[in-house]
C-alpha cells in the first residue's frame, strides 16, 4: 500500500429531480439570510426562477458572469454584494458563474449555495481562476468551495447536447489527471475512474435522447466524482494547457478540455501507465488514449483547435507560457515536445 494522506471538507450535497426547491433549506442550513444570485447573461431567466424560489431573500440577479473570470467583471460583482448587503451567494450555471461566486469569497468570505447547468465540477473545488491582462491565474483556497451543491438534473435540460458532450469530457479530464497526480491516494483513485466510468456511459445516452433525466443524472454524478478529486489533487499538463489556452487566447473552456485531453494522455503514456490501464477500464476500451479519442468520435466534438478559433501563429507563445510555469506532471515538460503536442491538436490530427 503506498503511503498517503487523505483530507476531506466537507460539502453538503443534495440530489435529485426538482430538488432546487429545497434551496431555501439549504439558505437555512448555511444561515443565509440574503443571497445575491448569480447567472451568465444568457441565464438571467434561470436566475429569475431562482429568486423567485428565494422571495424575499433574494438580495438581487446579477447576471454577469463570463469565461475565465475576468478581474473587471469580479470587482463589479464583489461592489454589488457589498452594496446589495448580501451575506451569501446561489451561483447558478456552470463554471464562468461559479468561478465569478469563488472570486466574491475570495474578497468577502461571503458562502456559495451551488446550483450546476453544467459538468464542469467547479462546485465541488477549492480551485479558481482570474484573468488580468491576458493571463489566467489560478489557485486554490477552501474559503471559496461551495458549503451546498444542489444537483438538479433538470437545471441541465437547457444545456444544448453538444455543449453537454465537451462539458461531460471536460469532467473526465479532472478525474483522468487525479489518477497520476503525485499527492493521489487511493481514494481518490476510485473516486475517479468511477467518475469516469459513470460519465463514459451517460453522454452516449444523453446524446440520442438529451431529455433523459436518468442519464443527465447520472452524467452529474459522475461530475461529481470528477470535481471532487479535482479539488483534492494537484493536476498536470492537460489543465496547465488548457488554463493557457482558455486564459491567454480566450478560446472556449470545455471544447478546449475536449480537444487536449487525448493528447496530454498520450504525452503523459509511458510515465503514467497504470493510470491509463485504471482509464481504458474505466471507459470499457482496450486502451486509453485510443479509447478516449473514439468516445469523442462518437459523440461528434470539436478535435481540433483551430475550429476553436487558435490562430496557427500562437502556437509558439502558448508552448513558452506553458512550461514558464509548469504543473507537477508524471514526464518533464519539454518545450518541443509541448510544441509538437500542439500541432498536433491544432491540425485535429491523432494523438501522438
Amino acid at each position: 500500500m503506498q503511503s498517503f494522506v487523505h483530507e476531506t471538507h466537507a460539502t453538503r450535497v443534495v440530489f435529485g429531480a426538482g430538488s432546487r426547491q429545497f434551496l431555501p433549506r439549504e439558505l437555512d442550513q448555511r444561515g443565509i439570510r440574503r443571497a445575491l444570485v448569480l447567472t451568465t447573461p444568457e441565464q438571467t431567466a434561470l436566475g429569475e426562477e431562482i429568486a423567485g424560489i428565494l422571495g424575499d431573500r433574494c438580495a438581487g440577479v446579477l447576471g454577469s458572469a463570463v469565461m475565465h473570470v475576468p478581474v473587471e467583471v469580479a470587482r463589479s460583482a464583489i461592489d454589488a454584494a457589498r452594496r446589495l448587503g448580501a451575506d451569501g451567494c446561489v451561483a447558478a450555471g456552470g463554471g464562468s458563474t461559479i468561478g465569478l461566486a469563488k472570486a466574491i469569497a475570495l474578497e468577502s468570505d461571503l458562502p456559495i449555495v451551488a446550483l450546476p447547468t453544467t459538468y464542469a465540477g467547479s462546485e465541488m473545488t477549492p480551485l479558481y481562476g482570474l484573468t488580468e491582462d491576458g493571463i489566467k491565474k489560478t489557485g486554490r483556497d477552501w474559503r471559496v468551495l461551495p458549503r451546498n451543491v444542489i444537483y438538479d438534473p433538470e437545471l441541465t435540460l437547457a444545456l444544448p447536447v453538444a455543449l453537454s458532450m465537451t462539458s461531460g469530457i471536460n469532467a473526465i479530464a479532472h478525474a483522468a489527471e487525479a489518477l497520476y497526480a503525485q499527492d493521489g491516494n487511493p481514494v481518490y483513485s476510485l473516486m475517479a475512474e468511477e467518475g469516469i466510468r459513470a460519465l463514459a456511459h451517460a453522454l452516449p445516452r444523453l446524446r440520442t435522447a438529451p431529455a433523459d433525466l436518468d442519464a443527465r443524472s447520472d452524467a452529474q454524478y459522475g461530475t461529481w466524482l470528477c470535481g471532487t478529486v479535482l479539488g483534492n489533487v494537484q493536476m498536470g499538463l492537460h489543465h496547465k494547457l488548457c488554463h493557457t489556452l482558455g486564459g491567454s487566447f480566450n478560446l472556449p473552456h470545455a471544447e478546449v478540455h475536449t480537444v487536449i485531453l487525448p493528447h496530454a494522455l498520450a504525452y503523459n503514456a509511458d510515465a503514467a501507465r497504470e493510470a491509463l490501464t485504471r482509464i481504458a477500464r474505466a471507459l470499457g476500451r482496450p486502451q486509453a488514449v485510443a479509447g478516449l479519442h473514439a468516445l469523442g468520435e462518437s459523440l461528434g466534438v470539436p478535435r481540433s483547435l483551430r475550429e476553436l478559433g487558435m490562430a496557427a501563429d500562437a502556437l509558439d507563445r502558448a508552448a513558452d507560457l506553458v512550461v514558464q510555469t509548469p504543473y507537477p506532471n508524471p514526464r518533464p515538460l519539454e518545450r518541443a515536445a509541448i510544441r509538437a503536442l500542439l500541432q498536433r491538436a491544432y491540425e485535429g490530427a491523432g494523438p501522438g
